[in-house]
C-alpha cells in the first residue's frame, strides 16, 4: 500500500500576476508523492485562497490521509475521506500516476482516451491600466488565444485598448467576481463590439441569482461557481459553459464525473488552472482534451518550472510527457 509524503514548494512568478482580488509575486503549491516501494506517483496541488484554503493547510489535510492511503484507500474513497481542494486533488493525481507506472500505461490509456495532441491553451493578460494590458497584449499578439484579466469599472476600455494592440488573437476575459455592480448585459453588449468570444464569473460565487433574466451578448462560463457536480443546480439557466479546475473539483476524478454531468445537462467545458507547475497541470490536460476552450498556461507566468515540465510552442501546450506525470 502506498506511503505517502508530502511538502509545501514555492515558485516566484515572473511578474506581478494580478486580478480584481490582488497581485501575486509566487505561489505556494502542495507537493505530494505516493510510493509502493519500487513506483512513485507524484501529484501537486494549489490552495483556493480565496476560500481561505492555504498551503500550510492543504499539507496538513494530506497529511491527515496518510494513514487511510496505507490501509489501501482508494480514489473513490477520497471523495469521502476528504474534502474538495488542493490536498484531495494532489493525493489524487498521486494515485492516477502511480496506478499508470504501475500498469505500465499511461492515464490517457486508463481512462480509455485517444492519444493526446497538442492543444491551444490561452495566455493570460493581468489586471492592470489599459495601456498596460495594451502592452501585455501587444507583447502576446503572436499567441491565438488572449485570456484578460477584468476588474469592473474600466474595463470597456482595457479591452478596446487589448484589442488595438493584439488586432488578431482571439479573445476571452475573466471578471473574478468583478461585475456584481454593473449591468452585465450591456457590458457583454459592449465588449461583443471587440469580439470577445467568452466572459468568465461576472458576479460574486453564491449571487448567480444576479444573473436571472440577463440576456448576455457573450456566452458565460461558471468559475468561481463552479467547484463539483454539486454546484451544477445554481448554473443551469445562468451560464452556458463552466470552468473545471482541478483544485477546486478536489482532483482529476472528482472532475471527470463534472465533466460528464455538466455535458448531460449541456453545458460547454472549459479547463483552467490556478498558479502552478507543469505537474499541476498535467492531470488537467485529460480534462482539456474534452472541452472547448483550455486555460493551462500556469507553467508561462512562474519564474522556473519543474524538471520535464511541459513544452509549450507557439499557442499549443505539448501532452504531459511519462517522466512528468501519468
Amino acid at each position: 500500500m502506498p506511503i505517502l509524503s508530502a511538502r509545501i514548494d514555492r515558485f516566484a512568478t515572473k511578474a506581478a500576476f494580478t486580478i480584481s482580488r490582488g497581485a501575486k509575486h509566487h505561489v505556494d503549491v502542495l507537493s505530494v508523492t505516493l510510493t509502493d516501494g519500487r513506483h512513485q506517483g507524484h501529484g501537486e496541488g494549489t490552495a483556493i485562497y480565496y476560500h481561505g484554503d492555504s498551503a500550510e493547510a492543504a499539507l496538513a489535510t494530506a497529511q491527515s490521509a496518510a494513514p487511510a492511503l496505507a490501509a489501501g484507500a482508494t480514489r473513490a474513497d477520497l471523495l469521502t475521506l476528504l474534502p474538495p481542494g488542493a490536498a484531495r486533488n494532489a493525493i489524487d493525481a498521486a494515485l492516477w500516476d502511480l496506478e499508470a507506472k504501475q500498469s505500465g500505461h499511461r492515464v490517457w490509456q486508463l481512462l480509455g482516451l485517444p492519444r493526446p495532441r497538442p492543444l491551444l491553451t490561452a495566455y493570460t493578460i493581468s489586471l492592470g491600466t489599459p495601456a498596460a494590458m495594451a502592452a501585455a497584449a501587444h507583447a502576446a499578439r503572436h499567441r491565438e488565444l488572449l485570456k484578460l484579466k477584468l476588474g469592473g469599472e474600466g474595463d470597456r476600455d482595457r479591452v478596446s485598448a487589448v484589442r488595438a494592440a493584439a488586432p488578431d488573437a482571439r479573445l476571452i476575459a475573466d471578471a473574478n467576481e468583478a461585475w456584481g455592480a454593473l449591468d452585465i448585459e450591456a457590458e457583454t453588449h459592449a465588449l461583443a463590439a471587440f469580439h470577445v468570444e467568452l466572459i468568465e464569473q461576472p458576479v460574486p460565487a453564491g449571487q448567480d441569482h444576479l444573473l436571472d433574466g440577463v440576456r448576455p451578448a457573450i456566452p458565460l462560463a461558471a468559475d468561481e461557481s463552479c467547484h463539483t457536480r454539486e454546484s451544477l443546480d445554481a448554473i443551469v439557466g445562468r451560464y452556458r459553459f463552466i470552468n473545471i479546475k482541478l483544485d477546486k473539483a478536489g482532483g482529476l476524478t472528482e472532475a471527470l464525473a463534472l465533466l460528464h454531468a455538466a455535458k448531460q445537462r449541456g453545458l460547454g467545458v472549459m479547463t483552467g488552472c490556478m498558479l502552478s507547475t507543469s505537474l499541476g497541470i498535467a492531470p488537467a490536460f485529460m480534462i482539456a482534451m474534452q472541452g472547448s476552450h483550455a486555460d493551462l498556461d500556469g507553467p508561462l507566468l512562474l519564474a522556473t518550472d519543474r524538471p520535464h515540465g511541459l513544452r509549450f510552442s507557439g499557442s499549443d501546450v505539448e501532452p504531459p510527457t511519462v517522466e512528468l506525470w501519468g
